[in-house]
């Protein structure tokens, strides 16, 4: 298991009210509506984020709209590389305290 993973399953158990899950076949983290808000791919990790953090956050470098398919990026989601875990805990919490205002 890489750094970039051990830190999401920690950051998983961290984040109160949050199931680990997959989605795309990937590792998530899920709100009790089922709304995944952060997803673990390739030691990089992807935030649903509301519109102004998703803004400020792809503006670091490195920082690019999530596409779990080549040309089929997702609204609302940034992916972070592991140069920026320090930022990971407080995107995560951010993450998840978004999906969880969406309805199912």
């Amino acid at each position: 298991m890489t750094s970039a993973e051990e830190l999401f399953h920690q950051l998983a158990t961290q984040i109160p009210d949050t199931a680990e899950g997959k989605m795309f076949g990937a590792l998530c983290m899920k709100a009790p509506n089922g709304k995944a808000g952060v997803l673990f791919k390739k030691d990089n990790i992807a935030f649903k984020l509301e519109e102004t953090e998703l803004q400020e956050t792809l503006s670091l470098d490195g920082a690019q709209i999530f596409s779990p398919a080549d040309g089929r990026p997702m609204n609302g989601w940034v992916q972070l590389p592991y140069t920026y875990a320090e930022k990971w805990p407080e995107l995560a919490q951010k993450a998840m305290d978004y999906v969880r205002t969406l309805k199912k």
